[in-house]
């Protein structure tokens, strides 16, 4: 098993979505690469993410970021859909040198990859999200996302 951060904005419909693909093992909401080691007070630079444990066997990084593409617009600078703020930029974290390369290959390889403001950086820190925060589109399904429904279903 192995692990990435995978951040789209607003977690809650990332991770509803992310918890349906082939090869993940698990997901867990939460906040990547901030100043501080807390949950209280701001997010302090945090980014939203889905830190998502996959079988390397089943899915490879490249096809995860492929799947993080289809729900995020990656031009779009700390905004998707109606969140906007520097909590909902898009971005690919990881402790792994080797993932984060096949990350930035995969973003290399489209066309007009020097406009992409998805961000891929080693992972500095983490801070798991409150327990309300967990899986909460499945637990509160009427909640807000920005995501279209089918997109967040589309491989269940």
């Amino acid at each position: 098993m192995e692990t990435i951060y995978l951040a789209g904005g607003c977690l809650w419909g990332v991770q509803a979505f992310v918890k349906t693909l082939p090869g993940v093992i698990h997901t867990e909401g939460g906040r990547a690469n901030g100043v501080t080691d807390t949950l209280d007070g701001e997010y302090d630079g945090y980014v939203e993410v889905v830190k998502t444990q996959f079988d390397p066997q089943k899915v490879s990084v490249t096809e995860l970021i492929g799947y993080l593409f289809e729900i995020i617009n990656p031009y779009s600078v700390n905004k998707q859909g109606q969140d906007v703020g520097l909590k909902y930029r898009t971005g690919v974290y990881s402790e792994d040198v080797a993932h984060l390369k096949e990350a930035q290959k995969y973003i290399d390889a489209i066309e007009d990859h020097h406009l992409i403001a998805t961000e891929i950086l080693p992972l500095t820190n983490y801070v798991r999200s409150a327990e309300e925060h967990q899986d909460r589109l499945t637990k509160f399904p009427d909640d807000y996302c920005h995501l279209p429904e089918a997109l967040v279903n589309k491989y269940k």
